[in-house]
């Protein structure tokens, strides 16, 4: 072929990309001159980190523990839900790396590092916890526990320091109408971490035994490190005046909070974000026992069960990302994405007594897309509270409170599912022979999510008329069209 004619192929070619890419491609145009698409991208690494701890802490070790080691659901339940513990300080470290003071004029870099090395903390410890729980030593029973323990609550607080911190660098960089769409994509590049590590993981954990899952453990470890230093470096600018106090505002936790909440819709929005992370979140320690022992699934495949969540959780929000930008509702999409998930947990529990793996896949699926429709729509609205003047903006705070909100509301409910199940197998021989099947225990905790999402449902009914009124009187200013970049109603 003549070198012209591979050179218009090329430019065509080129061309098409240009013009698909705006119109499939949901956060195409996060970048900008300042801040270009490789710069997010390699912050977003960070975000990768989190998510292969939050699919090691809920996708593979609880269902070792559970059925490989034997341990109490209950009590592994209260060890994946310690970070919760952790949770409600997302608040106040995204307040205190608002107005944080350091020798190199930085605020948000000294969060992220230390929350990468608490992190890495806690992995490291994890191996040595294995050992003990595994019965292959000669120390007491509670050592394995206090050691599990200790090390899931440093994993939970490092990744909370870490992403609450960098999701507040990120919304820095930014410029203002960027904002929205360079976190919203930070989100997707966590879906992708989570999706990439459960594929990684279920590989790596084919051939089960526990010095395999020690190795893995420990790689995590290393990894976490690897990714967390180089999205860091050269992103935030050191600021000599900061050093000096200079431009940090004079406010303390109470006065900044009065900002943040003093739209009477925020605490509402609070209640919503609350009730709903709890109705999806109930079953994560669940969903792999119950494929395991009811529905006979491998450690290869519960460990993937992680990917199909993440899998729809990826494709709720591109979808979602698509119709905000056509200017959709996005307490309506919220709303739709818990309808889907009302629809899913039917969908598991239909699964046990039709014994069919592919139903169970299909709802699992389905509550990563409701769920991370969910999550997708009330991220975009904490990203839009008006957080402050535009000379002392308090984005750590409000990203911190919409974080603390959905990581205690997500501990609580791991925690009550896990303790929830344990009560009822051991009341079910007490209670007929309808309720002897082993799916039982099961399927109340995930009746109890369906009826939580329907009040979800209930307390987010009046934001959606809120916003419908404002649109009606915003439309004599003209102004009807919802974007990213702009807080609904």
């Amino acid at each position: 072929m003549p070198s012209t004619d591979i050179t218009r192929t090329r430019k065509a070619i080129m061309a098409g990309w240009m013009r698909l890419s705006p119109r499939w491609l949901p956060f195409a145009d996060a970048a900008s001159a300042d801040l270009p698409l490789s710069r997010i991208l390699r912050l977003g690494l960070f975000q990768v980190s989190v998510g292969m701890a939050m699919v090691l802490l809920t996708g593979v070790l609880n269902r070792v523990l559970i059925v490989e080691m034997g341990v109490s659901a209950w009590l592994v339940a209260l060890m994946v839900a310690l970070p919760v513990l952790f949770a409600p300080m997302r608040a106040l470290i995204g307040f205190r790396s608002d107005v944080h003071r350091s020798a190199f004029g930085w605020r948000r870099v000294p969060f992220i590092w230390f929350g990468s090395l608490t992190q890495f903390g806690g992995l490291a410890i994890m191996p040595f916890a294995l050992i003990l729980l595994s019965g292959d030593t000669q120390g007491p029973a509670w050592l394995g526990h206090a050691a599990a323990a200790l090390a899931f609550l440093l994993v939970g607080a490092g990744l909370h320091t870490t992403q609450t911190a960098g999701l507040a660098l990120a919304a820095d960089i930014a410029s203002e109408d960027k904002r929205p769409r360079v976190v919203a994509l930070l989100y997707v590049m966590l879906l992708l971490g989570m999706l990439a590590s459960a594929f990684t993981f279920g590989l790596l954990l084919a051939e089960f035994s526990p010095l395999r899952l020690i190795q893995v453990v420990q790689g995590a470890a290393l990894v976490t490190m690897v990714l967390n230093g180089i999205a860091l470096w050269k992103q935030e600018s050191r600021n000599p005046g900061r050093a000096r106090g200079e431009g940090i505002a004079e406010l303390d936790l109470k006065d900044a909070w009065q900002q943040v909440s003093r739209d009477g819709r925020t605490a509402r929005f609070l209640l919503v974000v609350a009730l709903g992370t709890a109705g999806f979140t109930m079953q994560d320690i669940l969903l792999e026992p119950y494929g395991a022992e009811i529905l006979g699934l491998s450690v290869s495949e519960t460990t993937q069960l992680t990917a199909f969540l993440a899998g729809g959780t990826l494709c709720a929000f591109a979808f979602a990302a698509r119709r905000l930008t056509h200017g959709a509702d996005p307490f309506r999409l919220a709303a739709l994405g818990v309808l889907i998930g009302i629809a899913a947990f039917a969908a598991v529990v239909f699964s046990a007594p039709m014994g069919a793996p592919w139903l169970f896949r299909v709802g699992t699926f389905a509550i990563g897309t409701g769920g991370g429709m969910f999550a997708v729509a009330t991220l975009i609205i904490a990203m839009s509270i008006d957080a402050g003047p535009a000379d002392q903006r308090l984005n750590g705070l409000a990203l911190g409170a919409w974080g603390a909100v959905q990581a205690t509301a997500a501990g609580v409910a791991i925690a009550l599912g896990g303790v929830l199940r344990d009560v009822v197998a051991g009341l079910t021989p007490h209670l007929g022979a309808a309720m002897q099947g082993a799916d039982v225990p099961y399927s109340v905790v995930y009746h109890l999510e369906i009826g939580v999402l329907f009040v979800t449902l209930i307390v987010l009914g009046p934001l959606v008329g809120m916003r419908k009124r404002a649109e009606q009187r915003s439309d004599a200013a003209g102004s009807t069209r919802f974007g990213l970049a702009e807080f609904p109603g």
